[in-house]
């Protein structure tokens, strides 16, 4: 990142934190992505701490604008982008049901790319990196945190997002069909199956990742058939699934 590009962003960082006029704060936030979008992901890993200061923020409108400027710049960066992660889950429990379900969608997004990326790494290269294996365990932690929201009482909202990435995580770790043989090019974007699994993994066991999807499956199962003690908008999520 040019000196000149990495001082804007800091200033405007500055403003998006500072400023008293809400307008002004979302606008640089704006800005600070469209920055950090074109730099290089580890230059502009640099401003990322910067960025996290921005969790505090006691305007909705800029932590939830903060989350969409995680996941866009984030997922650029995911060998810099462990140090984003606590602010992610943070944001799970946050007081505005906007700023919570855009943390759960954007880390399902994040979930699903990083379950990619440590799953093809290891089949080209024969090894996981250490960035990869730290962010997997953000992962898991976020796992758990938003299987938490879906079981406990809470906005309608929030627990929808909750349920639906409950659906992804059952349909990513379960698998009707053998696809591995097509997984076989490297560069190629494939979504994630279980079955790329089969031929070991340092870290990832298809049978425990297999049997927690099938509770995740019973789970929602009895959320079925619990469906006259739920709202109906949960009921049709559980249903569609």
């Amino acid at each position: 990142m040019a000196a000149a590009s990495r001082d804007q962003a800091l200033s405007l960082l500055a403003a998006a934190n500072n400023h008293g006029d809400l307008a002004v704060k979302l606008s640089s936030l704006k800005q600070v992505r469209g920055i950090l979008s074109s730099a290089d992901p580890s230059l502009a890993a640099e401003l990322f701490p910067y960025l996290v200061e921005l969790q505090s923020s006691p305007e909705s409108l800029v932590r939830k604008s903060l989350i969409e400027t995680i996941e866009d710049i984030g997922l650029k960066a995911m060998e810099h982008s462990s140090i984003l992660m606590p602010v992610l889950l943070a944001f799970l429990r946050d007081g505005d049901s906007r700023v919570a379900g855009k943390s759960i969608v954007c880390g399902t997004n994040f979930f699903c790319r990083v379950l990619e990326e440590i799953t093809m790494q290891f089949r080209w290269h024969g090894k996981v990196e250490r960035w990869l294996e730290e962010l997997w365990t953000w992962m898991v932690r976020f796992k758990d945190a938003v299987f938490a929201i879906a079981l406990e009482p809470g906005l309608v909202g929030t627990k929808l997002l909750a349920l639906k990435f409950l659906e992804t995580h059952v349909l990513l770790f379960t698998s009707d069909s053998n696809d591995f043989e097509n997984f076989t090019k490297e560069g190629s974007k494939q979504t994630f199956n279980i079955s790329w699994l089969s031929g070991g993994h340092p870290f990832l066991d298809p049978v425990s990742l297999t049997s927690e999807a099938n509770r995740m499956l019973g789970t929602l199962m009895d959320l079925l058939q619990s469906a006259c003690n739920l709202p109906g908008s949960v009921i049709i999520t559980v249903v569609n699934w």
